[in-house]
């Protein structure tokens, strides 16, 4: 009896074992496709790109400071920033997935500002829908972010005056 016992344990571990991987939903592979064109655009300073892969009524929501809300002001504010960053932002991933419907990377954030290189850590959470991206939360710590672009507390790059 133990005999088989062992044998139907080691059959199940073998048709486990043999079994392929379950692919990712084709709606989350499909909101990662999205979340990586993201991160090319920013490397190559495609600021157009960073906003035409937003909902015409996108919001760009960095946690410190007030939503960035449409296409149009999205692509004023990322290219105003990106002025500052010619060859573009670095968003070096180190974690991306779906949890919940929701694409989250972990990354840090390389880029060259008005001359002064810097690196911050950042969460980013993307509700992407319909292949564009419906909001997109950014947390990281300001003041790190704004002593790495060697820019005064004060001064916030990019934002309406």
């Amino acid at each position: 009896m133990r005999m088989i016992l062992n044998a139907l344990v080691a059959a199940v571990l073998l048709a486990a074992a043999g079994a392929p991987a379950q692919a990712a939903p084709k709606g989350d592979a499909a909101k990662l496709a999205v979340a990586r064109e993201m991160v090319a655009a920013w490397k190559v300073a495609d600021w157009r790109k960073v906003a035409d892969l937003f909902t015409p009524d996108g919001v760009l929501r960095s946690m410190m400071i007030e939503p960035v809300v449409g296409r149009a002001a999205i692509y004023q504010r990322v290219s105003a920033l990106g002025k500052g960053a010619p060859g573009g932002v670095v968003l070096d991933v180190a974690h991306m997935g779906v949890i919940d419907g929701l694409v989250f990377i972990e990354r840090t954030d390389r880029f060259v500002y008005n001359g002064h290189a810097g690196s911050t850590p950042v969460v980013g959470v993307l509700d992407i829908r319909g292949g564009k991206v419906r909001e997109w939360r950014e947390y990281y710590d300001r003041a790190t972010l704004l002593r790495e672009m060697g820019v005064a507390p004060s001064v916030d790059p990019g934002a309406k005056n």
